[in-house]
């Protein structure tokens, strides 16, 4: 070791210090001297088109942080140390504008407006319009505002973002679907789902497209905007318009993971609590006094149980964590000819149960390509895998087990039989292969176009897009599993093949002559749908080992079937639009469609729409309205159909009946109880719909309003038949349904400077439903419809309490005695009678639904919280169902009545009365199911530029997401999305990820 580095010598340190003040100072008279040179610009900005002074424009020097924002005045002062600098300036509204300093110290600027965003193209179907000429009910949404949300499906991204459109998820299994209705339900039987055209190709497995691979997304919602579809859109329309290749090639990876759990779920009664309920029910019945009975009505596990306070809680057991991740590759390029983008996608979701898991695989490629100047061709392609785990929801029986009884022996192995051998442990079912229920799904979406411009302002295009889809659906459930219960096993293999094939031709040209504009399209399309099944089915299955494969083992009630369904569309539609100087709008449509589904005679009809538009802003009075930056009038009138009923409804079709004859096996044929009818025509919805857009303050406020009422006849009604007829049902066009509505959207930007932006969105829509007409001038209460009630109601007595012991006699009179449940005399007869004493208790459609967003930039961090409301439905709560007066099974924590509690809530515990037996029992299910939630909040960070020149990356983004964080209703712990149902809970999401490119 060299010693003189352990030397300590004060002078050579005296240098060094000195050395290094010196070297301070050096830098701080070099700081000064740049200070120094410092130039102070100053200037002011205001409007091209007005002259007026803007306040809060942004002004940043080029490729720095340098910046500032104009003042009340629209002046503005900033330092730049390069004389030759640029500056940037940029304001919501106008066009963003970069003026180069020159050596000048003052520099004024004047902003054009910005017409990008009213330039900005909206598909409209068959065809695309500048966004300030759309004069239907369309709304848009963005490619950012589907990822905000991790979610499986992208619908659940949409929630409460589009007015109109309700959005709901009743089920938190893996991969489970949404539910989606637009301006309400116009029919009673027939289906209300909308139409999905994906890249102008019908496409209604929705689920399969990944967010990060759709460029932009339509809702057409009136019945002009949706007549360019004919029948096929008459429960709206969502148009997805999928990525496609454009600039350098860029390559990104985004993904995420994270944790679900439980998203409130009420707790079943404890040990001591279930304890309590039976003593109460057999003192009731007479049975049990004191605790010295105890004896008499538990078992001596039970009373081991309860003297040392032990208990089962079955939920626990059966609920876990789940989880959710999802990655996904990008890449996009083009050339001036070809155009190529790309991607891959794994997404994996497990449920809160064991063996609830869904895994997709998804390859998606568009190409396009241009040949010459008249034609182009393209295709997309999109591949999609699935592999499904279901698990048979275990709650509907683990609800209901006492939680006296062990889940487990003394070994630690489950108990197979529960309940003195009545009920099988659902524990078993996560026994090896004791129960599975797989399913697998490849399917193929694959769309090939040609365009073809013979003459400038002519094109024609050819689409034919192929969907095939196959299916493949196993399950095997052993004695000893929930679904079987004990009984032999049970298998079933199911194989279903669906093929989809849509071609269009579409002859589109337009002219624009001294400020008309016209717009002529021709469509001809042809959709045909073909569908195999082939199932099976046994019973005793000798070795489970083999599980659904060995279906071929089963030796008992083999059942196999093979059918096969096809329907066909033909359509012809012509479509004129019409505008001068993009002041006056104005748009025709005329589509004819045949339905194969429909009756001989009937499966034509036509229907025609017409829209038209004022662009007020436009108007030579509106130039000195500098408040106002857009005003647009809308009204639109339509016709549209729905034959939206299984194929072969027209037909009565033969039914094989097992029989014996002469003491021998036979088969004989009758009709099947569902009757064909050979009048089978069209439902017809005609909707009017007003409307306004309008912006503020340079588009800083933007919003719009809609007023709508959709007449619905001739509904495709399933009908029940009476018992004498010899059948169940028939589908009929019979009844009237009458939507109404109102929507409202707004959106704004508050605060916007250079280092901090807020921009807020709301959403708040009302529709009421009223079935005008229906078989007879009566209310059908067998299928609970009622003349000028919503579709959906639940009609029952109204409880209004218990009867308490002050009110004895009175109870008396109707056959009841205190602890029962007291139900509404309607008609204050004296008695309770079925036909005068019911009544609408309810609608399950909400009174309005709401939704609100903030989105705030701060630097490089952004956070974005969304709140969502579903407010004014009733629901059936199926907890509140889960009360056994008996108390031999287990019971939701209900506050029942007792000499000691004389409740309101829930009726006395008696073990001589069973749920069956229990008078008005369905009155307690029930409950006013409004909600108000977070629905999510994100706070993301995007690396800044200094950082990212140092990588190989352009872009890094790295977020923390909540979905589903809290949840406001009046229903104690439960989340009312979920509809009330007590299986498959709804979950809450935490989740991580991160967004690169490069």
């Amino acid at each position: 070791m060299n010693r003189n580095l352990l030397q300590f010598s004060p002078p050579k340190m005296l240098q060094s210090i000195k050395g290094m003040l010196l070297l301070i100072m050096l830098s701080l008279t070099l700081v000064r001297t740049v200070a120094a040179q410092d130039l102070t610009i100053t200037g002011q900005v205001k409007g091209a088109d007005d002259g007026a002074a803007l306040p809060g424009v942004t002004i940043i020097v080029k490729g720095s942080t340098n910046g500032t924002s104009s003042d009340a005045d629209g002046r503005y002062t900033i330092k730049v140390s390069d004389p030759n600098a640029i500056l940037v300036f940029s304001f919501i509204g106008y066009a963003q504008q970069e003026v180069a300093l020159a050596n000048r110290t003052t520099v004024d600027v004047s902003l054009e407006a910005d017409i990008a965003e009213l330039s900005e193209v909206v598909i409209i179907g068959y065809g695309e319009v500048k966004k300030s000429n759309v004069i239907g009910s369309v709304s848009s949404v963005k490619a950012e505002d589907l990822t905000r949300i991790p979610a499986g499906n992208v619908m659940e991204s949409l929630q409460g973002s589009v007015p109109g459109m309700d959005i709901t998820r009743t089920s938190g299994a893996a991969g489970a679907n949404v539910n989606i209705a637009i301006r309400g339900n116009r029919s009673l039987t027939a289906s209300g789902s909308p139409l999905f055209i994906v890249d102008g190709i019908q496409y209604n497995s929705i689920q399969d497209i990944n967010p990060n691979d759709i460029q932009s997304m339509e809702v057409l919602k009136d019945a002009a905007s949706t007549a360019i579809y004919g029948s096929r859109g008459a429960n709206g329309v969502i148009l997805v318009t999928t990525k496609r290749g454009s600039g350098k090639t860029k390559v990104s990876f985004n993904t995420y993971t994270g944790v679900s759990s439980l998203n409130g779920y009420p707790d079943v009664q404890n040990g001591a609590q279930y304890a309590a309920q039976r003593r109460e029910a057999n003192r009731t019945a007479g049975k049990w006094s004191s605790e010295a009975d105890d004896g008499t009505i538990f078992s001596v596990a039970e009373l081991d149980n309860i003297k040392n306070n032990r208990s089962t809680d079955w939920r626990d057991l059966m609920l876990h964590n789940g989880s959710i991740q999802d990655y996904q590759v990008g890449l996009t390029s083009s050339s001036d000819k070809t155009s190529f983008y790309a991607s891959l996608n794994y997404f994996r979701e497990k449920g809160l149960f064991e063996n609830d898991v869904l895994q997709r695989y998804t390859f998606r490629t568009n190409i396009d390509h241009k040949i010459s100047e008249k034609f182009k061709v393209g295709t997309q392609n999109q591949f999609s895998y699935y592999d499904i785990d279901r698990r048979r929801d275990p709650l509907n029986i683990s609800n209901k087990l006492s939680p006296l009884e062990d889940a487990y022996d003394s070994t630690g192995a489950v108990i197979p039989w529960l309940n003195n051998n009545k009920t099988v442990n659902p524990l078993m079912d996560e026994e090896g292969d004791n129960f599975v229920n797989n399913s697998v799904v490849t399917r193929l979406f694959s769309s090939l176009y040609v365009e073809f411009k013979p003459i400038k302002d002519l094109t024609f295009k050819s689409i034919i897009g192929v969907t095939s889809s196959n299916t493949r659906d196993g399950i095997f459930a052993s004695a000893m599993t929930v679904a079987r219960n004990g009984i032999k096993p049970f298998t079933s293999f199911t194989n279903t093949t669906d093929l989809s094939i849509n071609m269009e031709n579409i002859l589109t040209y337009n002219k624009e002559i001294n400020g008309h504009t016209f717009t002529i399209t021709g469509v001809q399309s042809l959709l045909r749908n073909k569908r195999e099944v082939h199932a099976s089915s046994g019973i005793n299955q000798l070795i489970s080992a083999q599980g659904y494969y060995g279906l071929g083992n089963a030796n008992e009630q083999i059942i196999t079937g093979a059918p096969y369904t096809e329907s066909g569309l033909l359509s012809f539609t012509g479509r004129v639009q019409y505008d001068y100087k993009e002041k006056y709008l104005l748009t025709l449509i005329g589509r004819s469609d045949g339905a194969s589904q429909l009756s001989p005679g009937l499966k034509w009809n036509f229907f025609p729409s017409v829209q038209a538009g004022w662009r007020i802003i436009e108007e030579a009075f509106m130039a000195g309205a500098t408040t106002v930056s857009d005003l647009k009038l809308r009204a639109s009138y339509g016709l549209s159909g729905n034959y939206a009923v299984d194929p072969y409804s027209t037909q009565s079709n033969l039914a094989r009946v097992p029989m014996a004859y002469d003491e021998k096996l036979a088969v004989g044929y009758m009709f099947d109880t569902k009757l064909g009818n050979d009048d089978l025509s069209w439902e017809k919805s005609t909707t009017v719909n007003v409307g306004i857009d309008f912006g503020f303050l340079s588009n800083r406020l933007t919003g719009s309003i809609d007023l709508f009422r959709t007449k619905t006849v001739d509904l495709l009604l399933n009908r029940f038949l009476p018992a004498s007829s010899g059948a169940t049902r028939i589908v009929q066009n019979i009844g009237e349904t009458d939507n109404r509505g109102i929507e409202i959207a707004l959106s704004a930007v508050p605060v916007q400077t250079d280092k901090f932006t807020w921009k807020i969105g709301a959403t708040w829509f009302k529709t009421r439903e009223e079935i005008v007409a229906l078989a007879t001038e009566s209310d059908d209460i067998a299928n609970g419809w009622f003349i000028g009630q919503p579709t959906r109601v639940f009609y029952d007595y109204e409880k209004i309490g218990i009867w308490q012991t002050a009110d004895a006699d009175l109870a008396t009179t109707f056959g009841q005695v205190p602890g029962e449940i007291r139900v509404k005399d309607q008609d204050n007869s004296g008695g309770i009678d079925a036909t005068k004493d019911r009544v609408i208790i309810g609608s399950a459609l909400p009174q309005w639904i709401g939704s609100f967003n903030s989105d705030f930039k701060i630097g490089n961090f952004d956070v974005s919280i969304q709140m969502f409301a579903r407010w004014g439905q009733t629901i059936q709560y199926d907890f509140a169902n889960i009360y056994d007066p008996t108390a031999n099974e287990n019971s939701i924590e209900h506050d029942y009545w007792t000499p000691e509690n004389p409740s309101n809530d829930y009726p006395r515990p008696n073990a001589n009365t069973s749920r069956s037996a229990m008078r008005y029992l369905s009155t307690l299910l029930y409950r006013d199911g409004s909600f108000m939630k977070l629905r999510g909040i994100t706070i993301g960070y995007n690396l800044p530029s200094t950082v990212l020149s140092k990588t190989p990356f352009s872009r890094v983004r790295i977020y923390l997401n909540g979905k589903n964080l809290f949840t406001h209703s009046k229903i104690d712990n439960y989340d009312p999305e979920g509809g009330g149902n007590e299986s498959n809970p709804l979950s809450r999401l935490i989740v991580g990820g991160i967004n690169l490119e490069f």
